[in-house]
């Protein structure tokens, strides 16, 4: 079986890898302007979505980032707020679109049926058509208690 071929477009996953040039000029005009509605000018975009890239693929806390990346509250915030406005959803939707039409996306599903449970509550349902409805107390036929 022979080897792949390196195509320079696509990502080369390891710790710390920036994106490359390809990359970011995909991303770039999908993501917001630099200018917030308050303060100064934010960090560069590029730097912040290294950093976020580095968190996940490390799985370190956020105060463990390293220190060329900036503040970490700075880049949590900007992942937390671009996730409460909707650029995440814009950005991998527009990708995906992107790499679909260029037919650089091959589709793959693998469901293991191990690991699909039930919900805790669900092994005790009743497994005969409806509950029955109360029965109507009968008196008995021994002595009242007093």
């Amino acid at each position: 079986m022979g080897a792949r071929p390196f195509r320079l477009d696509q990502s080369i996953v390891g710790l710390g890898v920036p994106l490359t040039d390809v990359q970011w000029s995909r991303i770039e005009p999908l993501l917001p302007d630099r200018t917030p509605k308050r303060g100064g000018r934010w960090r560069d975009h590029r730097e912040v979505i290294d950093a976020i890239a580095f968190k996940f693929q490390t799985g370190t806390q956020w105060v463990h980032l390293p220190e060329k990346y900036g503040n970490w509250r700075g880049v949590y915030n900007r992942l937390r707020m671009w996730a409460v406005d909707g650029t995440w959803e814009r950005v991998f939707t527009a990708l995906m679109a992107q790499a679909d039409a260029d037919e650089d996306l091959a589709w793959a599903v693998s469901v293991d049926s191990t690991i699909v449970r039930a919900h805790q509550h669900a092994a005790g349902a009743r497994k005969k058509g409806p509950r029955p409805a109360n029965r109507l107390t009968t008196p008995s036929a021994g002595p009242a208690a007093d």
